[in-house]
């Protein structure tokens, strides 16, 4: 969901069911989203209802769909650039659910799902998503844009993003022989070229691994830059997206 200059306003999952389509977001975006889509419905017949208390959302890895008596919905999904399933389960019968879902599959912590989403490339509401990016910029044109559709607000932007072939800046990743922290700068001699969003140290990789916004000309992979911490430099270099797909150490 963009404005009028192609800056993101949200980013959602969503899903039509015969009758309804259902979405899901960041917890943070469930006010302003809400009057964002009330703000549109002027002739038409439809009711915007908040469920978030009413569902509980479990993701399953798998690439079968589980078999789940119970889940209300479960449409196949790709969160993590991987096969996988949303199972949409009324809160009153989560427990029960998770403890079904543990006879078969294992239960990741935060900081796993953390370390496959930045191996991934995947980016987070509040990182890499902020309302200061537009889309190709963040490497969604693949998972969020379809430059077949119809007018949109913002599509102008887009469209011209796409003929140029150009961006201000690109989702990049970055490793490093010393711990990243989110915020930190990533500079080209003295001038700032970037920040990190998101960081993780990867034991597939035997690297600390980051995402950074990397402005045009220092993207490229293979591009060497630097960061500080504790007042020492230390050299970063720009890696292709997703890390998944890099050789393990």
């Amino acid at each position: 969901m963009l404005n009028a200059k192609g800056h993101l306003n949200a980013h959602l999952f969503l899903f039509a069911a015969p009758n309804d389509i259902w979405i899901d977001a960041d917890e943070e975006l469930r006010e302003q989203l809400r009057l964002r889509l009330e703000r549109y419905v002027i002739a038409d017949d439809v009711t915007i209802e908040d469920v978030t208390d009413q569902f509980a959302l479990f993701h399953v890895l798998a690439k079968s769909e589980s078999k789940l008596l119970g889940a209300k919905f479960c449409p196949r999904s790709w969160r993590l650039a991987t096969d996988g399933w949303d199972l949409w389960v009324e809160s009153a019968g989560a427990e029960k659910v998770r403890s079904i879902l543990a006879a078969d599959y294992r239960a990741m912590d935060e900081s796993e799902w953390e370390l496959l989403r930045i191996e991934n490339g995947i980016q987070r509401w509040g990182r890499e998503l902020t309302p200061e990016i537009i889309p190709p910029e963040a490497n969604l044109q693949m998972r969020a844009i379809d430059y077949e559709k119809g007018c949109y607000i913002g599509q102008e932007v887009i469209s011209r993003m796409k003929m140029s072939g150009q961006t201000r800046q690109r989702l990049c990743g970055l490793t490093s022989e010393i711990a990243l922290v989110p915020g930190m700068e990533v500079r080209a001699g003295t001038k700032v070229v970037g920040r990190v969003t998101s960081a993780v140290f990867s034991q597939r990789m035997n690297s600390h691994i980051a995402l950074a916004m990397i402005k045009r000309g220092y993207n490229e992979p293979g591009t060497p830059l630097v960061t500080s911490a504790d007042g020492a430099e230390t050299t970063v270099r720009v890696v292709g997206l997703p890390f998944s797909a890099l050789p393990s150490h």
